[in-house]
Formats: structure tokens, C-alpha cells, sequence
């Protein structure tokens, strides 16, 4: 598809990337079978291919309204457009540029959003990626947590239902990897890292965390704030930077939005001078759980115990950001099946679960009906337990089934005792 670029975008970095991704797009439509949005609403212009005849538009000038700046707000970006298309259009880095112009195009012309929306985004960035502001501001809301709003109670653990974070191991060992401690990660369910550096600990790999590292930079670029994005990821890389020197063999991801970000840290820093070199070395050494484990499947086959009775027959829903932002699938099937557990998968596990970083909280009503569609589907296959690989999605779909919703390395970590 033909673009030509208004002045304003012509020869910037990322006016020439957009009208590289919209060219690679023949609208062949194969991606509104398996976009949740346009499942959901039927409108072409919450879909891929209408979303990206949207931007095109922005691309060359033409005016933007609300209604564009609406069309791409429901965009969960979950990727799942990226596995489905036969041209090979990078549609979530499109959409990202083309929220970000769109954003701009209507701040100057004195079309804001809403107060309440801005307030909202301005809390959302600015509240979850400082841990430990985050961590005070979740025991508040669990103490009035009867009082909430629904859409935030379902986001608030109830007190004593969050597992403790157990023992972190003490022992050093020649193989050193780091791990992204996360910024809600810690305060929503802290024995997902513990857990993680146990079960590497026990296949003689020490977890180390650089406690200058924070948020991955997800939750800022995705909400538009992309220079404090990008600002996150300077801050990671300074910090990770002298234990990769000092001979780091990976940056494990416990968490599959981060994951996925942090891979692409290359790619958004390739026109840093300062930081390009740097992150192109971080985004090359992360890996994500599932790709680091099956190394170790003989050890941890060797010293699994019992399944756990609420682990014996698990759901697995595989994030959005696993398998279609990073493109890893059957990985973590395949290790819990070889450790003796009945995985199964739900009908239409390519689809999102409603999640999607904090789409659940900007966009309630479409979150909330995928997450009950993903629940209903998760729950025919008549699981113990819910595993998944992303904060996001495990507390998303926590708040609508007392089934139990864990990361699949806390079962892992039960297994081995």
C-alpha cells in the first residue's frame, strides 16, 4: 500500500518506519479473524486492516478526529494480527506510532482527552512503575477494597491471598543471570521471582537482581509517553550493563510484557548514539523463562516430587505477549507435561484474554468481556488450576473465578519441593 508522508512526518525515524510497515499491508483481511476487538464490535475500523487505513490517513495529512484517536484506543495490541499475517506487518509497532501522532495532531489543535481519562493515564504511568509507591497504594486499596469500584476491586488481591514470596536462595554460584524484578510484579504476587530464583538456584544458576533496574518502559510508551519510555529503558541498561560485563549469561523475563518489550529495546534505541550498541547486547541477552528451562528439563525432571494437588491438571493461557509478541509457543506446555502435568489448552487460546497492560483499566467493558469469554473457555476444560506467564493476565483473570490463577513457575517450584 502506496503511502506519501505529510511534511511534518517526511524524514523522521519514525514517519519513514510507518510508511515502511503500511506498504508491507495488501488488506488481505486474514487479520479480522483473529482480531478480539473486531470479533467483538464488527466494525471494520476496530480492526487491523480498517485501524491501519486510519493511520495511513494520519500519515498523509488528513485530518484526525476523536473517532480515529477511539479506533485505535480499542486496539488491545495484542499482536495476534502479527502471527495471522502473510506479509509480515509489524502492526504493533504502526499502532504505536500512530497513537502517538495522533495524540499530537489533536493536542495541537486544543482537542484534549477527557480530564477523568487524563487523569486516569497520568496515575497509570506515574503510579505503577514506582514500586514502591505502587506496593503502599495496593495494601491501602486492600484495606478498603469493599469500597472500590468494581473494575478496580477486581485488580485489588484480597488480604491473605497472595502467596508469600518464601525464601529467597543464598547461595552463589559460578552461572550468574539477571532477573527483572518488574514494578507491580513484586507487590501482586511476590512469589513469582522468589520462585523463579529457587528453581534456577536448584539447577545451579544464581538470580541476580540490579535493584537500580525498574519498570521495562512498557507502561509509559504504550500510553503515550514514549520519551519516558525510552527513559525506563536507559535506566535498565545502565543498571544491567555492569553485570553483563562482568559476564551475565541472560536477562530471564518472569513476565511476558516485559519480555516482549525488552527485546525490542534495539530496535526503539537504534538512534540513540549513547545507548544504541547497549541495547541492541540487552535485547539480545533476554529470554523469557520458557526459552532458558527446557535446558535444565533432565535436572528438574530429576528432582520433581508429586504434582501439587491444585496442579495436577492446569489450563495454560499463553499470554499475548509470549506467543505472538515473541512468537514462543508449546515451550512451557511441553516442560510441565515432561514434569507429569496434565496441560491443556482452551478453545481459541490464540485470542487475548482482555488484559493487555492497561487496557483493562482504559478500556473496562471490552476487557471485561473478553476476560469472561477466556474464563468460560478456560473453565470447559475442568482445570485444578489456571497457569499463565504474565502479572497481567494471571490478575486479570483471577478477578472473575475462584479457580486458582498462578504463574507456572510458582508450580514448578512446588513440584521441586
Amino acid at each position: 500500500m502506496q503511502t506519501t508522508l505529510a511534511d511534518f512526518l517526511r524524514n523522521t525515524p519514525e514517519g519513514e518506519e510507518a510508511k515502511s510497515i503500511v506498504g508491507k499491508c495488501v488488506h488481505c483481511g486474514f487479520c479480522t479473524a483473529t482480531c478480539p476487538t473486531y470479533q467483538l464490535l464488527g466494525d471494520e475500523l476496530d480492526g487491523p486492516r480498517g485501524r491501519i487505513y486510519l493511520m495511513k490517513q494520519v500519515l498523509e495529512g488528513h485530518a484526525v478526529s476523536e473517532s480515529t484517536r477511539l479506533h485505535l484506543d480499542r486496539c488491545l495490541t495484542c499482536r495476534n494480527c502479527e502471527s495471522t499475517c502473510p506479509s509480515g506487518v509489524r502492526y504493533g509497532r504502526l499502532v504505536d506510532i500512530g497513537r502517538q501522532v495522533v495524540d499530537d495532531q489533536l493536542e495541537a489543535r486544543g482537542i484534549r482527552r477527557p480530564a477523568r481519562e487524563r487523569v486516569t493515564r497520568w496515575v497509570l504511568r506515574e503510579g505503577l512503575t514506582r514500586p514502591a509507591l505502587f506496593g503502599t497504594a495496593l495494601k491501602l486499596g486492600q484495606m478498603v477494597r469493599p469500597m472500590l469500584p468494581a473494575t478496580l476491586r477486581n485488580k485489588v488481591p484480597e488480604l491473605g491471598k497472595t502467596a508469600a514470596p518464601g525464601q529467597w536462595p543464598r547461595t552463589a554460584h559460578a552461572r550468574k543471570m539477571l532477573l527483572l524484578d518488574g514494578c507491580v510484579q513484586p507487590a501482586m504476587s511476590p512469589n513469582i521471582n522468589a520462585a523463579t530464583a529457587r528453581v534456577f538456584d536448584r539447577v545451579g544458576v544464581q538470580l541476580v537482581v540490579a535493584r537500580e533496574a525498574g519498570c521495562c518502559g512498557a507502561i509509559r510508551f504504550h500510553t503515550g509517553d514514549h520519551d519516558g519510555g525510552l527513559d525506563n529503558m536507559r535506566r535498565n541498561i545502565d543498571a544491567w550493563w555492569p553485570h553483563i560485563e562482568a559476564g551475565a549469561e541472560a536477562i530471564v523475563m518472569t513476565a511476558s510484557g516485559c519480555g516482549a518489550m525488552v527485546k525490542d529495546y534495539g530496535h526503539l534505541l537504534r538512534n540513540d548514539p549513547q545507548y544504541a550498541e547497549r541495547a541492541r547486547r540487552v535485547s539480545a541477552l533476554t529470554r523469557d523463562l520458557s526459552e532458558i528451562l527446557p535446558d535444565f528439563a533432565d535436572a528438574l525432571r530429576a528432582r520433581a516430587g508429586a504434582v501439587p494437588r491444585d496442579g495436577r491438571r492446569v489450563a495454560y493461557h499463553p499470554p499475548c505477549t509470549l506467543q505472538h509478541g515473541q512468537q514462543i509457543r508449546g515451550k512451557v506446555e511441553a516442560l510441565l507435561t515432561g514434569l507429569g502435568v496434565e496441560v491443556k489448552l482452551c478453545a481459541d487460546s490464540h485470542l487475548c484474554c482482555g488484559s493487555a497492560g492497561t487496557y483493562s483499566v482504559l478500556q473496562p467493558e471490552l476487557a471485561y468481556r473478553l476476560r469472561d469469554d477466556k474464563l468460560a473457555k478456560l473453565q470447559a476444560t475442568q482445570p485444578e488450576a489456571i497457569v499463565s506467564a504474565n502479572i497481567g493476565c494471571i490478575t486479570h483473570l483471577q478477578g472473575g473465578t475462584e479457580t486458582p490463577v498462578m504463574h507456572w513457575i510458582e508450580l514448578v517450584d512446588k513440584m521441586l519441593g
